[in-house]
């Protein structure tokens, strides 16, 4: 793999799978510049869990303009710095994922459906891929657990169904991905946190797959 470019590393998983910790982890172990999943408050929230039928494409539209934009600043900082990028989350994720549990669901109905997909396409069409894609696969009675030991208020009140609905999609998109090479971490398994052997090894299958 050519070194003409800085390396860009992306970080995919639900909720309480561990991105966060792994990107902090990337840029200690790496140096690597990261890209947080944004904090700013999206306007259709309230109304969203009002009247979710009402307001799921507006609020989902947000969601995916807010992460394209997310994806053109690291284009920028490419071109602007040489050390290689990680970034939580992508915008796979929340057009494959979150906004098409919506469609399964039955909030976002299928004219809604195929204008946001429209829209989606046009703005994947416009963003570089990662280099290496990593997939937190996180079991749901580990998530679960994790929820639970994390002792977020909101978080407790997720429904179990829904969590069970977002590991679903998220095994087949991954099945499907093809975008760039890929990296499965196993996060009931592998502790990269606690324990050296998980994380010389998880750092050894990252430099191979990106030739850092």
């Amino acid at each position: 793999m050519s070194h003409s470019r800085p390396r860009i590393i992306a970080v995919a998983g639900t909720m309480g799978a561990g991105k966060s910790s792994l990107v902090e982890w990337l840029r200690q172990r790496f140096g690597m510049v990261p890209f947080f999943e944004p904090h700013d408050e999206n306007p259709y929230l309230v109304d969203f869990y009002d009247d979710m039928h009402r307001w799921a494409m507006q609020s989902q539209l947000f969601f995916l303009v807010q992460r394209f934009q997310i994806h053109r600043s690291i284009d920028r900082k490419v071109v602007e710095d040489t050390r290689p990028i990680v970034q939580d989350r992508t915008i796979y994720e929340d057009a494959e994922i979150f906004a098409a549990h919506l469609h399964r669901a039955g909030y976002m109905d299928d004219r809604d459906w195929a204008t946001y997909q429209s829209f989606y396409q046009a703005l994947r069409e416009e963003i570089r891929p990662p280099d290496l894609m990593i997939y937190l696969r996180c079991p749901l009675k580990t998530l679960v657990k994790r929820i639970r030991h994390r002792g977020r208020a909101f978080e407790r009140k997720i429904p179990r169904a829904y969590l069970a609905s977002l590991e679903a999609l998220y095994e087949e998109w991954f099945a499907r991905y093809d975008l760039s090479p890929s990296l499965v971490i196993e996060t009931d398994r592998l502790d990269y946190i606690e324990r050296l052997f998980d994380r010389l090894e998880l750092e050894e299958a990252i430099r191979k797959a990106v030739a850092l």
